[in-house]
């Protein structure tokens, strides 16, 4: 089936992109796994090449494209290529909104041209080893002393968090009524004293991708640095997680899709018994049924991006997408792996650490559990359940 949701300048930036990321990443993609984080010349040439915050205004050296296709561009490519060291997505998708919509003229001053270029790399960091997706959990803190901040706490599973310049930091400035109350957001700086990288995560998948502990031991941070109105946090991320969401989303069902691909041809090529393998019925059914869930999902999805290019995505609808999504994903990478027989246990192979990397993502940006919930109470909200109960 078709898709329909991209014109011609976004064609053009596919085709440009695609051959970035096959002539700058594929052919290091492996050492970098070796190695565990990608270099920064990577983000410095994406950057160079009119990939990264694009949606930043021209005043800033941005293309003032705000149109999520094009982001939704570069996280499918690199997402089908299985290059999953590159955060680029994080940049454009997550950590540019925020400084968008909540920055003031002279932090976006001082921050968005290097964001842009690649020289500054951004993080965020809501996640604490206590807290996974609850946030308002959340027990790092910052006290206000003689304009500034004092920031205390230890956040854990933070994407880019060797590489970053700047991290979006999710804490306490006070204790209201309800737990999601008194939570702010602070752009803390690289070389800021007290602020430490901690070890990086040793995980099953995605090695390339630099995922780190970050702790804060008296992080003086200025006022200016703080993101927003003091007390807003809780508000202003769940204004942004839907796009996080969406991202999630779209990456996960384009790496289904590239496995899938795979697989066919791997089917039609291997043999045994005389025959190549998909000729087998067990197999047939396998990919028809993969091929029809795939379909089904890519018209869902594009809807959603086109809603939320209109601005009309809910964050009940991003939880849908992003926990199908991400299910689905598992289900077809899981498929693929068996129909590769032997050969898919075998690093080698692609289909192997399309399974490896699959699996973190029905975990970050809000376990699918935690979708399902955010659907339910939207299906039937509190108040009525007690008062039905």
């Amino acid at each position: 089936m078709e898709r329909n949701i991209f014109e011609e300048d976004h064609r053009l930036f596919r085709n440009s992109f695609r051959r970035f990321v096959q002539q700058e990443i594929l052919p290091y993609h492996e050492q970098w796994e070796r190695d565990g984080i990608v270099p920064r010349e990577i983000w410095r040439a994406a950057g160079e090449n009119g990939f990264l915050c694009m949606q930043a205004p021209e005043d800033y050296g941005g293309a003032g494209l705000s149109d999520f296709r094009y982001n939704a561009i570069v996280t499918e490519e690199l997402a089908r290529a299985g290059a999953s060291g590159p955060a680029f997505s994080l940049q454009n998708d997550v950590v540019l909104p925020y400084l968008l919509q909540l920055g003031s003229a002279e932090q976006k001053k001082r921050w968005l041209p290097g964001m842009i270029r690649g020289e500054l790399i951004g993080a965020i960091a809501m996640t604490e080893p206590g807290t996974g997706s609850d946030l308002a959990g959340i027990r790092t803190s910052a006290s206000r002393r003689d304009g500034i901040f004092v920031l205390n706490g230890t956040k854990t599973f933070i994407t880019n968090g060797l590489l970053n310049d700047l991290v979006i930091v999710v804490a306490r400035t006070s204790h209201g009524l309800r737990p999601h109350e008194g939570l702010s957001l602070f752009v803390v700086e690289r070389g800021m004293p007290g602020y430490e990288r901690g070890r990086k995560l040793n995980k099953i998948g995605m090695h390339a991708q630099d995922t780190a502990e970050l702790f804060f031991r008296d992080v003086e941070v200025p006022a200016a640095n703080l993101l927003g109105e003091e007390g807003q946090g809780f508000r202003y991320l769940m204004a942004q997680l839907p796009q996080e969401r969406l991202s999630v989303s779209i990456a996960a069902l384009a790496a289904a899709e590239a496995a899938f691909e795979l697989t066919v041809k791997y089917c039609r090529e291997r043999k045994a018994f005389g025959q190549p393998i998909g000729r087998f019925q067990h197999s047939r059914f396998r990919l028809a049924e993969m091929k029809t869930a795939l379909e089904v999902t890519r018209v869902f999805l594009d809807r959603c991006i086109m809603e939320h290019n209109r601005t009309g995505l809910t964050a009940e609808q991003a939880a849908m997408a992003k926990w199908w999504t991400t299910d689905l994903q598992m289900r077809v990478v899981d498929a693929c792996l068996q129909l590769h027989g032997g050969y898919g246990y075998i690093r080698e192979y692609r289909i192997a650490k399309a399974f490896l990397d699959a699996r973190a993502a029905p975990i970050y940006a809000g376990t699918n559990e935690i979708m399902k919930e955010i659907i339910g109470r939207w299906l039937v909200p509190e108040r009525e359940e007690r008062e039905s109960g």
